[in-house]
């Protein structure tokens, strides 16, 4: 559980070597899994561009610098790529990392990034919802054939497999519209949600996404829970990152107990985004993981 790549704070300074260097660190420390964000660049109404590596060329990397580490997108986004496509880059990372990926989509919503490049902004969920249509079946069974109104994919097979026989698991980012949380019932292996907090503040959501499940006859147990946490040091940055409504705030056993609380709630996976994003901050975030593993051996509860 860390979020290492591509952060938002001075990513037009960090090299590749840092990135590696940072993740192969992670990966020392116990934390479970990597997540890289899959933007092309941010830009925001009177300020600089920030600039971004693209997030599959990242990826692999990663998965070749790191041996354990599970990594993932966190999100991908469904416009930049066409996903028949998405789901021949995911499988062949999965080979390279073999068997660590899972594949974070999402529906975009950066109206910049797709002007800039050249993407189609219309009809985000629609396109979404057919791009499920053929990532779930090529991803766990390997072949689709599909005809849809933005998406062909006309007896489309992956050819190698991956590792694994199952495919990569597929993990829906969304927000808590009805529509994105009916499709993550329908299609999804894990579903994930930021940015929260406290354990607390995802309560309202677990249950929306519950009820989601129920709505379709899905059985709520069966969909991976994972959650985005903005982690804000005050003492290290004065100002709370604008993008941060109830961020977790906190010392390292107040941020221990947390990550405690949020396996109590049965979430599978805790992303943290730090802010500031410094090795003073990294270094809390790691002690803060040695503490909640001696929780856990104390306790005889199971690993994240």
């Amino acid at each position: 559980m860390v979020f290492t790549a591509n952060d938002r704070e001075n990513n037009n300074k960090r090299p590749h070597d840092m990135i590696r260097a940072v993740a192969q660190q992670a990966e020392t420390d116990g934390f479970d899994s990597i997540w890289v964000p899959d933007h092309l660049f941010y830009r925001n109404p009177g300020e600089p561009t920030r600039g971004i590596w693209e997030c599959w060329t990242m990826l692999a990397a990663l998965a070749e610098a790191t041996k354990r580490v599970e990594i993932g997108t966190l999100v991908t986004c469904n416009s930049f790529r066409n996903p028949a496509i998405l789901a021949k880059m995911a499988t062949t990372v999965d080979e390279v990392s073999h068997g660590r990926l899972i594949l974070g989509v999402g529906a975009g919503w950066n109206e910049p990034e797709y002007q800039a490049f050249g993407l189609p902004f219309d009809h985000r969920v629609d396109r979404f919802e057919e791009a499920l249509q053929i990532l779930k079946p090529l991803l766990h069974q390997a072949h689709v054939d599909f005809a849809g109104q933005f998406y062909q994919a006309r007896n489309c097979e992956i050819v190698p497999r991956g590792p694994r026989p199952e495919g990569p698991p597929l993990m829906v980012g969304s927000e808590e519209g009805p529509r994105m949380l009916k499709l993550t019932a329908r299609y999804a292996d894990l579903w994930n949600t930021g940015y929260m907090g406290k354990p607390e503040t995802i309560a309202g959501r677990l249950a929306k996404i519950q009820a989601a499940c129920r709505e379709i006859g899905r059985d709520p147990a069966t969909l991976g829970i994972t959650a985005l946490i903005g982690l804000w040091f005050s003492d290290l940055q004065a100002k709370k990152p604008s993008f941060f409504e109830n961020p977790l705030t906190g010392t390292v056993q107040e941020l221990a107990a947390a990550m405690r609380g949020y396996e109590e709630l049965g979430v599978q996976h805790i992303m943290f985004q730090c802010e500031p994003y410094t090795p003073e901050a990294r270094h809390r975030l790691t002690q803060a993981l040695q503490l909640y593993r001696g929780m856990e051996r104390k306790t005889g509860t199971p690993q994240t």
